[in-house]
Order: C-alpha cells, then sequence, then structure tokens
C-alpha cells in the first residue's frame, strides 16, 4: 500500500534541499533485544490467533452483498493443519462480527456444532473467538472449521457508498481495505501477515452489479448476481479483498487491464495506459510475474489510500486521473508490491519495511527506467523531504526501520519513515555494492523466499550472507544494523539529489525577494512536484497580497492535481490565507484519501485560529470518507 497516503501531522514552509540528516544515538544497538528484554521480534502482537497451535492453509467464503443492511452475511470455512498436539481450542480474530454457529468437519466425517466464546473487546485489536475441540477434533492433525456470521455495519474493512457518492450516481458501491488488521471485521480468520492462505469464494450481489476480488477475475463474467473466485497463490489475510458495484473493464495490454465504473473508464485508461510496460520492464528487473493477470480498480474518491497493492487488483484512488499520467508512480508502487510483499511478506506488521521500503525503491527504479532518472531524482528527494518531517514527528524509539512493535495500531506507527528510509537504505546498498550486483542479490532474495514471511532479522542473515560476506569489505553488518535499529539517518547515507528542484526552490527564493516577477516562472512547463516543491519553499512570512498573486499566476487554488492542491491548501491552512479557505472546502468534500485531506484538517486545528471552523468542515463533509479517513482526521482535530 502506497503508505506515503498516510498524512503528516505537520508540513514546514521550507523544505532545504541541504537539510542535514538526523543523526543517530550514540551508542549502536546491536539487535531489538538489547533494546528491551521481554520484546519478541519474531513475535505478531497485533493476533489474537494462536498460530502456534494451528495454522490456516486454505479459506473458503460463501457470502450475500446486502447493501440495504451494510453488511455481508454467509459463512467462512478455513482448512486448518495442526501443529501443536497438545492444543485444545482454536482462537481467531474478529472485530464487531456476529457469529451465528461454528460447525467442525474431520476428513470425512460429518460435520459437528462446536461450543465457541467470542472473549473481551480490544480498542485495536478487536475480539478473539476461542474455538473449544471436543471429540475426534482434539487430536485431529487436520480440521474444517465452517463459521456462519454476518459483518457490522460499522465494520472498519467495509465502506458501504451510497449511489450519491460513486461516480455515475445510479448503483451503491461496496469495497473493502483490509490492511492493516481490518481483514477480521469481515471475515473471522488468523489476521497475521505470518499466516499465507489460498482462498476461493462465493460472491452473490444485486444482479446489476459486478463483483472482483483479490483473485482470479474474469473480464468477461456475465452480470448475474452470482461470482466465484479462486486464489490459488497462499496471500496473508490483508490481501483478501472484495469490491461490489456498477463496474466495467476495459483491456491495456495483454495481460492487464482496468475495471472502474462507465464514468471513471476512458480517464482511467488512458491514465494508467503504461501498465503492460511498467509491468514487463518489472520482469526484466526482478524476474517473473507470478500472478497471472495485473489488472486495476479504480475506486470512488472516498478511497482512503493512494493505493493498495491486493494481487491481481490493485485498488487506485482517483484522485490520480490527472489527466497527464503525472501522479502514476502510485500505480509504480502498487505493482512493484506483486514482487515485494505480496510475493515476499513481512512476517510481522514491525517488519513493514520489508515490503514499503523495498517496493519503494522498485518504484523508483521502475520511474526511472519508463520515465526519466531525472524524474526518478524529484520523486526521491521529495521523498526524502517527507521523511525529514516525519523524524519532525514520530518519536525516535518508532524511527528505526524496525523498532519494537507490541503496542499502538498498525495502520500508523511510524508515519512514512518504513517506506523512505527504506528506500534510502536499499538505495544506500545499491550504490556501494554496485547496480548489477545487487540487483542479482534482490532477485534471488525473490527467488528464494517467494510466497514465504520474512523477520527482519532473517533478512539480516540472508543479506549478511549473500550480500555483505559475499563481497568483504564494503559494507558491515554493523553498518547495516545502524540503518535497521537506529533512529535517523547513519551518517553515511546518500542523499538524493535532483537539479529540477533546486532550480524551483531558486525561483521560489527570487520571487518572494522581488528579483524576478511571477511570469518568470515557468510552472506550466513543471512537472508537478517541481510545483511542489517551489510551493514549500516560500518564506514563511510571505505577505498576503504575494500568496494572491501567486495563487492567482498559478492557479493553485483551482489546480485539477491532487498532489499540487493538497500542498497549496496545507499552505493555505497554515497561513490562514482565507480569500483561499472556499476552495480548500472544495478540496476537502471533492477528495477521501486519507493524505489529501488530513493535513489540511490538521493545519487548520494548529493555525491557532481555525480548530472550530475544521471541526465544523469535517462534519459537514464526513460522509464522503472511509472509516479509516475518519479516525484519523477525528485524532488530528482532537475530537478522540
Amino acid at each position: 500500500m502506497f503508505r506515503a497516503t498516510i498524512p503528516l501531522i505537520a508540513f514546514s514552509f521550507v523544505l532545504a534541499l541541504t537539510a542535514c540528516s538526523p543523526k543517530p544515538s550514540e551508542e549502536p544497538v546491536a539487535s531489538t533485544e538489547s533494546i528491551t528484554s521481554t520484546y519478541n521480534p519474531a513475535r505478531d502482537y497485533f493476533t489474537f490467533s494462536n498460530t502456534d497451535q494451528f495454522v490456516t492453509k486454505h479459506l473458503e467464503l460463501d457470502l450475500t452483498v446486502d447493501f440495504d443492511a451494510r453488511q455481508l452475511r454467509g459463512s467462512a470455512s478455513l482448512n486448518m493443519e495442526r501443529i501443536s498436539s497438545d492444543a485444545r481450542e482454536i482462537i481467531l480474530d474478529t472485530r464487531d462480527l456476529t457469529i451465528e454457529t461454528v460447525n467442525i468437519t474431520v476428513g470425512d466425517n460429518e460435520a459437528t456444532a462446536a461450543s465457541f466464546e467470542l472473549g473481551e473487546t480490544h480498542p485495536v485489536m478487536g475480539a478473539p473467538l476461542t474455538i473449544k475441540l471436543q471429540g475426534n477434533a482434539e487430536s485431529a492433525s487436520s480440521l474444517d472449521v465452517k463459521i456462519s456470521y454476518r459483518t457490522s455495519p460499522d465494520s472498519t474493512a467495509l465502506q458501504w457508498l451510497p449511489p450519491g457518492l460513486t461516480a455515475g450516481g445510479k448503483h451503491p458501491f461496496l469495497f473493502s481495505q483490509s490492511q492493516a488488521i481490518h481483514a477480521r471485521s469481515w471475515i473471522p480468520l488468523q489476521d497475521t501477515p505470518s499466516v499465507r492462505i489460498t482462498y476461493a469464494a462465493k460472491i452473490h450481489t444485486p444482479s446489476e452489479l459486478l463483483a472482483v476480488m483479490s483473485a482470479n477475475n474474469n473480464p468477461d463474467a456475465a452480470r448475474d448476481g452470482e461470482y466465484e473466485f479462486e486464489m490459488p497463490q497462499p496471500i496473508p489475510s490483508y490481501l483478501v479483498a472484495i469490491a461490489v458495484g456498477n463496474i466495467y473493464f476495459s483491456p491495456i495490454g495483454e495481460e492487464t487491464g482496468v475495471y472502474t465504473e462507465p464514468e471513471m473508464l476512458e480517464a482511467s485508461v488512458y491514465e494508467f495506459a503504461d501498465t503492460q510496460t511498467m509491468l514487463e520492464t518489472a520482469e526484466d528487473m526482478f524476474g517473473p510475474y507470478r500472478w497471472g493477470r495485473y489488472d486495476l480498480l479504480v475506486l470512488p474518491p472516498s478511497f482512503p489510500y493512494g493505493g493498495m497493492e491486493n494481487p491481481r487488483l490493485s485498488y487506485l484512488t482517483p484522485s490520480l486521473l490527472a489527466g497527464d499520467r503525472s501522479l502514476v508512480a502510485v500505480l509504480a508502487h502498487e505493482l512493484a508490491h506483486s514482487w515485494s510483499g505480496n510475493l515476499v511478506t513481512n512476517a510481522t506488521w514491525r517488519d513493514g519495511w520489508l515490503n514499503e521500503g523495498m517496493t519503494s525503491y522498485i518504484e523508483k527504479r521502475l520511474m526511472e527506467v519508463i520515465y526519466s532518472t531525472e524524474r526518478a531524482d524529484v520523486d526521491n528527494v521529495i521523498s526524502y523531504h517527507e521523511l525529514l518531517l516525519d523524524f519532525d514527528n514520530v518519536s525516535p524509539e518508532r524511527q528505526a526501520l524496525a523498532p519494537p512493535f507490541e503496542t499502538g495500531d498498525p495502520d500508523d506507527f511510524q508515519g512514512t519513515i518504513h517506506y523512505h528510509k527504506g528506500n534510502l537504505f536499499l538505495q544506500y546498498l545499491e550504490t556501494n555494492f554496485g547496480r548489477e550486483t545487487f540487483d542479482a542479490f534482490i532477485g534471488q532474495y525473490f527467488d528464494d523466499y517467494s510466497f514465504k514471511t520474512i523477520t527482519t532479522e532473517q533478512f539480516l542473515d540472508y543479506l549478511d550472507k549473500n550480500l555483505l560476506s559475499a563481497n568483504p569489505g564494503i559494507v558491515s553488518r554493523a553498518q547495516v544494523e545502524q540503518w535497521i535499529y537506529q533512529p535517523g539517518l547513519p551518517d553515511d547515507a546518500i542523499i538524493p539529489h535532483s537539479d529540477a528542484l533546486d532550480a524551483a526552490a531558486a525561483l521560489a527564493k527570487a520571487w518572494s525577494a522581488d528579483e524576478i516577477s511571477i511570469d518568470q516562472v515557468p510552472a506550466s512547463d513543471w512537472a508537478p512536484m517541481v510545483v511542489v516543491h517551489f510551493i514549500n519553499n516560500l518564506p514563511d512570512d510571505l505577505a498576503q497580497n504575494r500568496l494572491a498573486e501567486v495563487d492567482g499566476a498559478l492557479g493553485l487554488s483551482q489546480s485539477k492535481n491532487a498532489e499540487i492542491a493538497r500542498t497549496w491548501f496545507i499552505q493555505v491552512a497554515q497561513r490562514r490565507y482565507e480569500p483561499a479557505y472556499k476552495y480548500l472546502e472544495i478540496h476537502l468534500n471533492r477528495f477521501g484519501r486519507t493524505r489529501l485531506v488530513k493535513p489540511v484538517y490538521a493545519a487548520l486545528a494548529e493555525n491557532g485560529e481555525d480548530l472550530d471552523l475544521a471541526r465544523q468542515m469535517f462534519e459537514n463533509a464526513r460522509g464522503l470518507y472511509h472509516p479509516i479517513t475518519i479516525a484519523s482526521i477525528e485524532l488530528a482535530l482532537k475530537l478522540r
């Protein structure tokens, strides 16, 4: 998931290209065990499931989609393999599910009812579902558990959109967002990335609507309200996904295409026309694509993220439909997850940098090959500055790539550090070992750990054996562990640079000092992220009339580019440039993507005057947002 979409708590006005990197603490930390004596780096602290005793191998769903009740109802059948001979119960993860019956089948025997209990509800993790084993189930090496249940209208994974919140305005829409631990709010299961499962599903919908899943979708499926899916490759629970709506398909390439509402289909095909080329380029660089088709689903505006890497069907926000293919780095990111994350998965959420840092690195490599080195340089510098802002807002103990992580919420515990710092770490290795050597290492890593999960410590051992020790005297394990376990950046981190951004920053300074006129700023020739950098380099004390001048000349308040609008309205809110507030509110009502709206609310709340105004704007727009976005904004506005 492109978690550069997670908003920053604060956004500075001036981002200097020569900014110093935060320094690590004086004493190096050798391992997570030395940070805390009780922390177990191999344990997933965000699941109730007893995966040391039972592991799910396959999931079968039979669900009816009820838009009137805003719920899924039906059954989930889990084929489970015993790990511990003395285990007498199975514990699964749930959140706000109504469990009706549980039946257990052993081999060819008849199913028997099992007693079960829902435990106390935890505010982040939900409630454990404990299933008691009796009779031949007490010693069976494998068994099938069938759970009849229904979801809550307030499921944190599911957003039920009325017709008015869709592009067409005539049909309702449903989509899921299971990452990080939201799958448990629509399926009772072992909701941990350490367990990979295959799955099959039967989905029953209103006959006029189409269902799609993170599985083998059929572009030619008849719209009859009965759909069957199969995911033959094992995936973690957070990648199980469903969407139902007035969805149509159009091909892009031989193995690629896009699903979306018909009103957005033509624009989506145009915007993402390079998808097949990206796929083939990634295969040339990092090995075969092992998932069959690679299709996209462009969702309604309330989707809370930029994208989600659901295998075979990446979700994308319509805020990327800029009309000029300028925001396709998000697509490159989601495609890259087909190798890092989907193929090789972090074993716990503390190891998330192995997914997101690696994916961010591959994303930049794809942008370089498909577009240009300069475009990749711009993206790298912007990412670096977002990382510096995260260092300002994330506590030092969370700034390591793999810090101890046993409390809090896996939806957001490091900001975007595991993305951007992870990318810099891998660029550091590439620079030191050379691209050819490093690419061979990455390709072998994907082969050796394909369809497996991995911890940070396992990766370190693999890196040590296959890169560090195989090429001695270049980078030591101690240097690598400084990246992994220390806050900030090491002194020898390689800081990205962009001539285009240097020029934009210089022009922002020159115009602000009245050394040039605004018509000498060639913003219409710039890529959007260069405009973003220009805006962020305007001085803090710029007068209101000068803000009006730059707004009018560059059309910032009415920009159709979501990233430019986001950056400008953060500045508008921080500087209390009230003439643009009506456009700011239009922005907040136009997008539901968390990255695009939360930092604007936060800037209003923190400018010393507009907290009440921000809360009122939020109440007016609340119905447009996903529950994940709502929760994030409520925190920013001190409503929870």
